[in-house]
């Protein structure tokens, strides 16, 4: 199983939004990098990732597990060559994972959300799931 990390500012698309979605999940649209489009798509059901909160809170809220594998993202043009992936809520992190705290944590220094700050949709290792999931108070 891989493991990822979802981009969404809150008063777009919050954790609880995703939530209150349910079981039946929802699509993750709105991705218009092609780096972060190649990350939908290698993306495998029951594969699990980080909600994270950007811009206001920067932290890791809870984890999510893809419900649906990549298929043409209904908002984007005709022609255009986006994708989606339908996501699930699995649960909250006990102790939400501040940027802050994954900045001072020596081990998570090549993280992606580091590394690579503007992507909205990134791979995370196995090393920093377990790590992340610590600090945040669950079981990886």
């Amino acid at each position: 199983m891989a493991h990822w990390l979802y981009k969404s500012e809150p008063f777009k698309w919050s954790w609880d939004a995703q939530v209150k979605a349910g079981a039946k999940g929802t699509f993750w649209d709105g991705v218009r990098n092609h780096a972060a489009k190649l990350n939908l798509i290698r993306m495998k059901l029951g594969d699990r990732g980080f909600f994270y909160h950007s811009n206001e809170g920067k932290e890791i809220v809870g984890i999510v597990e893809v419900i649906r594998e990549a298929y043409p993202d209904p908002t984007a043009g005709a022609g255009e060559p986006w994708v989606v992936v339908e996501i699930k809520a699995v649960k909250p992190l006990k102790t939400p994972v501040t940027l802050e705290a994954v900045k001072k944590e020596p081990k998570l220094a090549n993280m992606a959300l580091l590394k690579l700050s503007r992507l909205s949709v990134q791979p995370v290792t196995d090393e920093e799931w377990a790590i992340v999931c610590k600090m945040g108070g669950i079981d990886p």
